[in-house]
């Protein structure tokens, strides 16, 4: 019996080594060979990018199949770098095993063409190719030329930096990073605002084109009379008479034709409360509402009559108030009445720390 199971393991250590040898002289041999050649899109096509159609499809790249071999199945990328960068750094649009086309969506599209430094809204050349890899081993198809127009669906901020952060809740004094959003109503459009708390007697800000450092700030022009001016022209910081919850609008584009209100500011202090016929005073007067810095929410907690409307006004006055156009939580400048659907008692927020983008709650306790 010993010489038996002996004889068995001396087989089956055979088959083993037979089956060994077998798959590496089967193994396919992976080495050099043709590129792949990219056949679409043509040469020159011009397109367009829109935030509409952001799921059509952008364009169906295909191309023929690299060589590294027979029976090797390579991996494709395409990348897309833009015109005379030689494709130092380049976005990948997509990868493949094997296959030999990729549908990009326009938004697949859009989002390579900002990974390498596009413009939105701005028409320029870019260039395409194919990279063909098999482990280490890889070479690219020719390069085709693409014309084309992102876009984007976020629109500018600029950030607000004063002697008020520290003390309000925005982290450390004139500390860019820590920088409060201001947001303009579109790209391309130089509109901003922003709602920013000011808890020092004496507050002092400028207004930063991005949140890392002071280039480009923009300040008074010395007048202290609501006028911009940018960084290199004696930009002083622009100084408010006390402490409160501002609404800062600032327009920093030129003035022209189309923008008449440019390089120019105004700060107006705000305090905020609800009325209407489901509040305690009706719409003969405001509930006020209290403004908490750590959550940077205006919240009230009262009873409500149900089947009756309030609304969100700043200063006791219509000037500046919002109500809710499609009932869904998101407030709009003089909107629609905000229904109450049962009597009782409800905690009421108000949430202005997002620019442009104002919210509320109304939760029964």
């Amino acid at each position: 019996m010993k010489t038996l199971r002996t004889s068995i393991l001396a087989m089956l250590a055979i088959f083993a080594v037979s089956c060994s040898t077998d798959d590496v002289e089967n193994r396919p041999i992976v080495e050099a060979g043709d590129a792949a050649v990219l056949t679409a899109p043509e040469e020159g096509n011009v397109y367009v990018l829109t935030p509409e159609n952001m799921d059509a499809l952008g364009e169906r790249f295909v191309w023929t199949a690299a060589n590294f071999g027979a029976g090797v199945i390579p991996n494709y990328a395409i990348e897309i770098d833009r015109a005379g960068d030689n494709f130092d750094t380049p976005a990948t649009i997509g990868i493949t095993n094997g296959t030999t086309q990729f549908a990009a969506s326009q938004s697949v599209l859009n989002t390579a063409l900002l990974a390498v430094g596009a413009v939105p809204y701005e028409s320029a050349n870019f260039e395409v190719r194919v990279k063909a890899y098999v482990g280490d081993m890889f070479n690219y198809s020719n390069v085709a030329e693409m014309i084309i127009t992102p876009y984007t669906t976020e629109t500018p901020k600029i950030y607000a930096v004063g002697n008020f952060q520290a003390a309000s809740g925005y982290g450390n004094d004139w500390t860019p990073a820590d920088g409060v959003p201001l947001e303009s109503s579109g790209f391309g459009l130089t509109d901003f605002e922003g709602y920013v708390y000011m808890n020092v007697p004496t507050p002092e800000f400028k207004l930063l084109p991005t949140n890392e450092n002071f280039d480009g700030d923009f300040g008074d022009d010395g007048s202290f009379a609501g006028m911009l001016t940018q960084s290199g022209a004696g930009e002083a910081n622009i100084p408010l008479s006390g402490p409160g919850y501002y609404l800062i609008k600032a327009n920093t584009g030129a003035v022209t034709a189309s923008n008449p209100e440019g390089m120019t500011y105004t700060a107006q202090p705000t305090a905020w409360g609800i009325i209407g016929s489901a509040t305690p005073t009706g719409w003969d007067s405001d509930t006020d509402m209290t403004y908490d810095p750590a959550t940077k929410k205006w919240t009230i907690t009262l009873n409500l009559i149900g089947g009756q409307e309030i609304k969100f006004r700043a200063n006791d006055a219509w000037d500046l108030n919002f109500g809710d156009d499609g009932a869904n939580g998101s407030l709009e400048a003089g909107g629609a009445n905000i229904a109450i659907p049962t009597s009782g008692s409800y905690t009421v927020t108000l949430d202005l720390s997002n620019p442009r983008q104002y919210t509320y709650s109304v939760t029964a306790n």
